[in-house]
Formats: C-alpha cells, sequence, structure tokens
C-alpha cells in the first residue's frame, strides 16, 4: 500500500492547498500513479510529487487545460506548466496576450499571476511515460468535472492536447463523437461556454514545427476573442 504524504508547503512550492471536491492534494484514486508519485518523492525529495493544484484567478474567463504534470516541471515546482519546457511557449503567449504579467515561469514563488485566466490538468498527477491510462483520467476526471461546475464565468475552455480535448468533453458528459479534435477547431458546449482545440506545446511538437508560436498565439488569441478579454 502507498503511503499518503501530507502535504506540506516548501520554498519555491505553493502550498498544497485544503483537500476539496475539485482537489484533493492526497489523493491515492489511481494505484499506478500514486506508487510513481512515493517513488519520485524517493528519488527527488525536494520534489512536489504530489497532485498539482490548477493555478490562476479563481474566477477566469478562460480555462486552460493540459494533459498532466511533467515529471520535471510541474511535479517538480507544484505549479501547471512552471519549470516545464512546455511552460516556455505557453507563458510566452499568454504574457504577450495580456493573460500573464510575466513571460517566464520557473519557480511556483515568482510574482508570476494569471488575468482572465486559470491552468488546469485532465491528469492531477505525473503518469509513468507522461502517458496517464483511460481509466486514471476517467478518475482524475471527477475534480475537473466539479472544477468546471464551480468557474461559472468561463466562457472558453482550451484543451491543449487530445486527451485534454477528450478529458473536457467527459467532464461535461458530451460525446466525443460529436466535437472532433483538430488544431484551431471551435465547439459550442453550451449557449455560454465554447471549447477550442490545440495542439499540446510540448518540446516534441514545437521542435518538430507541429505547432509553431505564430499556430498558437492564434488560437489563444481567438479564445481571448471568444471570451471577451
Amino acid at each position: 500500500m502507498t503511503e499518503r504524504r501530507e502535504a506540506k508547503p516548501s520554498r519555491g512550492r505553493p502550498p498544497a492547498g485544503k483537500r476539496s471536491d475539485a482537489y484533493d492534494p492526497n489523493c491515492a484514486r489511481c494505484p499506478r500513479l500514486a506508487e510513481f508519485l512515493a517513488e519520485a518523492h524517493q528519488r527527488y525529495p525536494d520534489y512536489w510529487a504530489r497532485p498539482v493544484p490548477s493555478f490562476g484567478v479563481s474566477d477566469p474567463r478562460i480555462l486552460i487545460v493540459g494533459l498532466a504534470p511533467g515529471m520535471h516541471g510541474a511535479n517538480r515546482t507544484g505549479r501547471p506548466f512552471t519549470g516545464d519546457y512546455a511552460g516556455i511557449l505557453l507563458y510566452e503567449t499568454l504574457y504577450e496576450l495580456g493573460l500573464a504579467t510575466r513571460s517566464e515561469s520557473t519557480s511556483a514563488d515568482d510574482d508570476l499571476k494569471l488575468r482572465n485566466a486559470r491552468i488546469a490538468n485532465a491528469v492531477k498527477c505525473v503518469p509513468p511515460e507522461n502517458k496517464p491510462l483511460p481509466d486514471e483520467i476517467r478518475r482524475c476526471n471527477a475534480y475537473l468535472q466539479v472544477e468546471l461546475q464551480q468557474l461559472t464565468r468561463v466562457r472558453v475552455i482550451l484543451a491543449l492536447g487530445r486527451v485534454a480535448h477528450d478529458a473536457v468533453l467527459l467532464a461535461h458528459e458530451l460525446k466525443r463523437s460529436r466535437f472532433p479534435f483538430g488544431h484551431g477547431s471551435e465547439h459550442r458546449l453550451s449557449e455560454t461556454r465554447h471549447l477550442i482545440d490545440s495542439y499540446h506545446c510540448s518540446r516534441y511538437n514545437t521542435s518538430t514545427r507541429v505547432l509553431t508560436p505564430p499556430m498558437f498565439k492564434k488560437v489563444v488569441a481567438r479564445a481571448c476573442e471568444l471570451a471577451g478579454v
């Protein structure tokens, strides 16, 4: 059985936060992920190595949904896309479009703040090889579903990659067949809420030019337009 560690704040990392229906810092619903986190904590004792909470304003107009924490990124710092290669393009773009106060995020105790935006993940724990299993995505989706219900002012959800896209649909109890994933695709989820897709801003996608900065900026700018920010 995996031992549940008590959440403790540390320099360079945010407080874990209190347990709620939208976040549990000691969640162990997924045995494989809980075991992987325990191993990561032993190997890197200074790492966050627990479920990563969402980051940003509490009443955003835009919610950005990623895949999962990176081993040496959010799993290290405790903040989504912080200290991670994928965060380079993300935070640069958010800064250029007025959604962030800084263009770079390296630690959770820097002064970067988001404006009108919040970042969550489809899966809150780092998975082996960055590949969560389908049942792990479903278990963690309960947290995303609650968060989306609480964020009543969200007008646009920006999904970074197919896993995030599918997780958003699952959280809204919508069929994937009605909303095919595609970079730049727009989907109306309700009278007041849209889903916009983007390729994930991962190292692989950016280095192979599957996703370029202009491509990504265009999608985020469109999210701002639809959200009215």
